[in-house]
Formats: structure tokens, C-alpha cells, sequence
């Protein structure tokens, strides 16, 4: 499966967790899960290639390992996520 495609997957799965995706030129900031206030945030710096991009995605969604498994999420992004432990 195509990277971007799977970043899709893993934006889609962290939307359904309750992140606001924020999809910015960062910089030098660093992209990744945050919180604000209540708000649940996932950053995802689009200076980087898609390949960084999805690996900040899978930051956010292994920051929820309980919330993950309530998610009936496509078998290329559960092999994904297994392959990151």
C-alpha cells in the first residue's frame, strides 16, 4: 500500500480517537500529539516527506493504546502499528 495512502488511514483513525488534525508547516517545530487545554491535537508538518508524515500520525494514535483497540482499523494499519513496537 502506498505511504499515502496509509497516511490517510492513520489520519482517519485519529480523527475517529478525537484529535484535531493540524496539518501546517512547522519548521523546525516539532509535529506529533498534544494537548491543548481539553482539546486532544495532532500536528503533522508538512515540510516532511509523507513517509515522516505517517510516522507522526503513528505517534498519535499509539499515544491512545486503549482507544486503538475500540477501532476497527484496515489490516495494512494494524500491520503498521504492530511493526512500530
Amino acid at each position: 500500500m502506498l505511504t499515502i495512502d496509509l497516511l490517510e488511514q492513520a489520519l482517519t483513525a485519529a480523527r475517529a480517537l478525537g484529535y484535531e488534525i493540524r496539518q501546517e508547516w512547522l519548521q523546525e517545530t516539532m509535529g506529533g500529539p498534544c494537548r491543548i487545554g481539553q482539546r486532544k491535537v495532532l500536528y503533522i508538518d508538512l515540510s516532511l516527506s509523507a513517509e515522516e508524515q505517517l510516522q507522526q500520525a503513528i505517534l498519535g494514535l499509539k499515544a491512545e493504546p486503549e482507544a486503538i483497540g475500540t477501532l476497527s482499523l484496515p489490516r495494512s494499519l494494524m500491520s503498521l502499528l504492530a511493526e512500530q513496537n
